[in-house]
């Protein structure tokens, strides 16, 4: 977030996934602009949660209110991940309903606009204690070392060879703790640390940032297996930076992941529940597999999504397609 990365710079790792957000927009009766949403991830985490209704999508109303298109329209958001997971999908809704509306009228934005003007209405006009990561992640899509400045953002590509691809897609594991995150208090009181200089926060931060820097160089030359490393480092400070970030419950789940063999991990966004990730050579994988599902954790099966924000259809309604990035998308410095 602004008040680590505006005094020391940040970067992250970003990885986005094939778990989407839609945003379906086309024009409506005359009345008021009529906003809908609807989980649909049943089938890839194996849970039921209701969905949302109007007063439930405050991201998708700020865009609304931005490009005062409270009339006439009708819009539809669909996730297959659950809000307050830490996998975006609350920036993913923003990014989403922007690229739509900008297309509605004509003038589509490139990755770089979308996704700062994502942050300029969830971060400014929402005032959400949040980095810009997710929604650089999500407008870009791929796999990136995404740095953080007070004089903007910058976007760098890690291209790998597609054994190496496949190999750490094949190495990184998403489980679902069944839990949702409280991530405005966990981010509210992270945001307070960190600008009061205490000096803790800062130093985890710091600790963040330089795995982050080394993943990027070890992934430029092919060195995957650093991923686990770096996944550990990362969740030991970020355990630091806030109360809640992780309790009794998650300490365990980790620790019976190490001890089945994972060579690192963490809980990816906030913290405190939502979603784990593990990075685990495949003869590993299914004593990890067997210890968390023991637990009462879902594994959910994902690949990496290449594509960043895309229009699937312009045809009387628009769908926009997005995919949702978790760590090691860049919790890194900013979260």
């Amino acid at each position: 977030m602004d008040a680590y990365y505006e005094r020391y710079g940040g970067a992250v790792v970003s990885a986005a996934i094939d778990k989407y957000c839609y945003a379906i927009v086309s024009n409506g009766e005359v009345g008021p602009t009529e906003i809908r949403s609807s989980s649909d991830y049943q089938n890839s985490i194996g849970v039921n949660v209701s969905s949302s209704s109007d007063a439930d999508l405050p991201v998708p109303r700020a865009v609304v209110d931005y490009f005062g298109r409270g009339q006439g329209l009708s819009i539809f958001i669909a996730f297959q991940v659950p809000s307050d997971t830490g996998l975006g999908s609350s920036t993913a809704s923003g990014i989403a309903l922007i690229q739509a509306l900008q297309v509605l009228d004509g003038s589509p934005l490139s990755a770089h606009e979308l996704a700062e003007l994502a942050c300029q209405i969830e971060i400014g006009r929402l005032g959400r204690p949040i980095g810009k990561q997710d929604a650089f992640a999500l407008a870009f899509g791929g796999l990136n070392y995404i740095q953080f400045r007070s004089d903007g953002v910058t976007v760098d590509p890690i291209i790998l060879a597609p054994d190496l691809k496949t190999a750490l897609e094949s190495r990184l594991m998403l489980f679902f703790t069944g839990r949702w995150q409280d991530s405005g208090r966990i981010w509210t009181e992270q945001r307070r640390n960190t600008q009061r200089n205490r000096a803790s926060v800062i130093d985890a931060l710091h600790d963040i940032k330089e795995a982050a820097v080394r993943l990027n160089d070890d992934l430029r030359r092919g060195e995957i297996s650093a991923v686990g490393n770096c996944l550990h480092k990362s969740w030991m400070a970020k355990r630091r930076l806030a109360q809640g970030v992780t309790d009794p419950w998650i300490d365990q789940w980790y620790d019976s992941a190490i001890n089945a063999g994972a060579k690192g991990g963490k809980i990816v966004g906030a913290g405190g529940g939502g979603f784990m990730l593990l990075y685990c050579e495949p003869d590993r994988q299914s004593n990890v597999t067997q210890a968390l599902q023991g637990a009462g954790l879902a594994e959910v099966p994902f690949r990496f999504e290449s594509e960043g924000a895309s229009v699937l259809l312009k045809q009387g309604a628009l769908g926009q397609r997005f995919q949702l990035a978790p760590s090691p998308r860049g919790e890194s410095p900013a979260n």
